[in-house]
């Protein structure tokens, strides 16, 4: 019998994984697969590293949001252990679940690990200490996601986001920015920039519709200053899905292994949905780094 730890935030989402672990088990276990709960709250969870070096599981699966999932990943990995990871998400956007066709639904998510298919994804390295996943972002509205209240997102969900940064439109600043690329160098005047491994963020759809997790490439959104109604109009576009988003003027686009990013006055950084440190920010992608059951 196969042996997985499954790790889970009982304070993600709409905390309904804890109601259902009984429902969890016994699906793994008819499936002749032995699960050992571990439970995490309070980004506390020094003991798991040492369960997961006994060398007893096959697996790990993780239940939370975006930043959970980032937390456990980066102690594994800082840690020398290559463990499959499969994914239930219970956050308030669970953009890398999405963004690797993960879907909401407890039953498919867990049909999904049973099946065994693993993927090889990329992972963006920040400044040579910390993983991200899906996400490193930083400008006007970075800092949205971790100063909504956990409140406000159990009653809202993403839309929370969306309230409290309608809030901060009147007061966001530009900031000047020095991006350099493996082929490309660019100084302005910049509102948001966004490092994507997938493509969703923040709760919004198929922001780079193209975005590969495995091909080793980082796509790096940068939005210009703009008018308050040219912003306006993107922020529109994107919860469209409107195809023309990437090409509009106030857009650059690029794709590239490796990038730094310097800046002056203070920029607001989020990685994968929770806090991030401060500019500058240099970081490189890691080809196939990670393993994950997807379909």
């Amino acid at each position: 019998m196969k042996k997985a730890v499954f790790v889970y935030n009982p304070l993600s989402g709409h905390r309904s994984v804890p109601v259902k672990l009984d429902y969890i088990i016994d699906i793994f276990m008819r499936n002749n697969v032995l699960i050992q709960p571990y439970r995490i709250s309070n980004d506390e969870h020094g003991g798991l590293i040492d369960v997961l070096k006994s060398g007893e599981y096959s697996y790990l699966i993780i239940s939370g949001g975006d930043g959970t999932i980032n937390l456990i990943v980066n102690s594994m990995l800082k840690n020398n252990i290559d463990l499959p990871v499969g994914i239930i998400p219970s956050g308030t956007c669970n953009d890398f679940a999405r963004s690797l066709s993960i879907p909401a639904d407890l039953k498919r998510c867990l049909d999904i690990i049973l099946a065994g298919n693993m993927y090889e994804i990329d992972l963006g390295l920040i400044n040579e200490e910390k993983y991200f996943l899906n996400t490193c972002a930083g400008g006007a509205f970075a800092d949205v996601s971790f100063n909504t209240s956990s409140e406000l997102k159990k009653k809202f969900g993403v839309l929370a986001y969306y309230l409290n940064a309608l809030g901060e439109v009147a007061g966001i600043k530009p900031v000047k920015l020095n991006v350099r690329t493996d082929s490309d160098a660019i100084e302005n005047d910049f509102l948001i920039f966004l490092i994507l491994n997938g493509p969703h963020a923040a709760g919004f759809s198929n922001i780079i519709k193209k975005a590969d997790f495995s091909d080793g490439f980082m796509d790096l959104v940068l939005i210009k200053n703009c008018l308050h109604i040219d912003l306006a109009a993107l922020f529109f576009k994107l919860i469209a899905n409107a195809n023309d988003f990437i090409n509009d003027r106030n857009i650059i686009w690029l794709r590239a292994k490796n990038c730094i990013i310097e800046g002056s006055g203070e920029v607001a950084l989020t990685v994968d949905g929770e806090k991030g440190g401060s500019l500058p920010l240099e970081v490189r992608f890691i080809n196939k780094r990670l393993k994950v059951f997807a379909k």
